[in-house]
């Protein structure tokens, strides 16, 4: 069946060639011409030099191409410069119209929110959507325990009602500045991209701690093995550090955190699940799609737009800044809001109890001593 098939389709091809082509291949074994071929060295042989010296002509555009070819660019003609024509006439306009119209006073710039950032009693609902915090996760993702803090869906998208982001963050910045202003600790987590600066100016301001990466777990339920060596500083109410206190700081446990606020709370749920086993309170932006009970105060917000977050963290830190203020102005005043920790207290009796011991043995050393040397006069 292959040698019919193979020997019909070499037929079939034989029969389309010309007779004579056919036989001369048959009979002779040197290459042949065939009317192509010819017609193709003729052409060739038009092309080269007819004196005989073998050099090509330059190839000449034919006539079917030449008919369709484009002419040469003309050229522009001397036109007069009419520049400064055009600008009298654009000075003259402005003259005329420049005072038309509306003056943009307050302008974007990313920077800002940094030089100058706000606080709590800047947060207001135009600077909440200006910045973003009403966009929301699609509805098919969210958490129906977000109900309450969602006022809609827009082309699926769930929106955020900045009513409510605004008061739970004017609540957040409350607890921030009593909890500054009674001496505690502020320790700001955010781990994504494009969060450490934000992270670390809240942090600077509450004049506490940052973590802009990976949270060691262990650090708060096991921090005498994860934060062993730490170095610690003991400080009186006017923020002043006191000395001899070296031997009590190498002795006691590293210091926990009185206050946590995390800006991506999906991303640290063992740094959340390790302050509610230590009964520290935490403050998280809560997106449609995160679980709020994972943190104590919630902030409902955005948590992807940076911006969003940049705006939330200058408000946190100037609350805590401003809780720092209140609390070195009492200071001052002889007014302090917050307890000495018992292992300090303890230590601070025991080492009163030794200096009284010294201070009476030195005693009775210069009663004797000059007992001695009356007794020698």
């Amino acid at each position: 069946m292959i040698i019919r098939e193979f020997g019909a389709r070499h037929a079939r091809r034989a029969l389309a060639q010309p007779a004579q082509q056919a036989c001369i291949r048959a009979l002779s074994t040197h290459p042949t011409m065939t009317t192509t071929a010819l017609a193709d060295l003729a052409a060739a042989g038009a092309l080269t030099n007819p004196n005989g010296g073998g050099e090509p002509k330059p190839n000449k555009v034919p006539a079917i191409f030449a008919a369709n070819a484009k002419g040469t660019r003309r050229k522009r003609p001397n036109e007069v410069d009419k520049t400064a024509e055009v600008h009298a006439r654009g000075l003259q306009l402005k003259a005329q119209i420049g005072s038309l119209g509306s003056v943009v006073e307050k302008r974007y710039r990313p920077g800002d929110v940094f030089l100058n950032p706000p606080g709590p009693k800047d947060v207001t609902l135009e600077l909440l959507m200006s910045s973003q915090a009403h966009m929301g996760h699609h509805a098919s993702l969210w958490n129906p325990a977000n109900a309450r803090y969602i006022y809609g869906i827009r082309q699926g998208i769930h929106i955020i009602s900045l009513e409510q982001t605004a008061a739970h963050l004017r609540r957040a910045a409350r607890v921030v500045e009593e909890v500054c202003y009674r001496g505690g600790l502020v320790l700001v987590v955010g781990n994504r991209p494009g969060q450490s600066q934000i992270v670390t100016q809240a942090a600077r301001l509450a004049k506490g701690c940052h973590l802009f990466t990976k949270w060691t777990p262990g650090s708060i339920t096991n921090p005498d093995y994860i934060l062993g060596g730490m170095k610690m500083q003991m400080v009186d109410e006017n923020d002043e550090p006191l000395l001899g206190y070296e031997r009590h700081l190498s002795e006691r446990l590293p210091l926990v955190p009185d206050l946590v606020v995390c800006m991506n709370p999906r991303e640290n749920y063992t740094l959340l699940h390790e302050c509610a086993l230590a009964n520290v309170p935490t403050i998280g932006v809560v997106d449609t799609n995160t679980e709020p009970s994972w943190v104590t105060y919630v902030i409902p917000a955005n948590d992807d737009s940076l911006r969003c977050l940049a705006v939330i963290g200058s408000v946190l830190g100037r609350a805590g800044e401003t809780g720092h203020k209140r609390r070195l102005a009492d200071a001052k005043l002889g007014i302090v809001e917050w307890q000495t920790p018992l292992d300090v207290q303890n230590f601070m009796n025991i080492q009163r109890k030794i200096a009284q011991q010294e201070a009476k043995a030195a005693t009775i050393y210069n009663a004797s001593e000059d007992e001695l040397a009356d007794d020698e006069s």
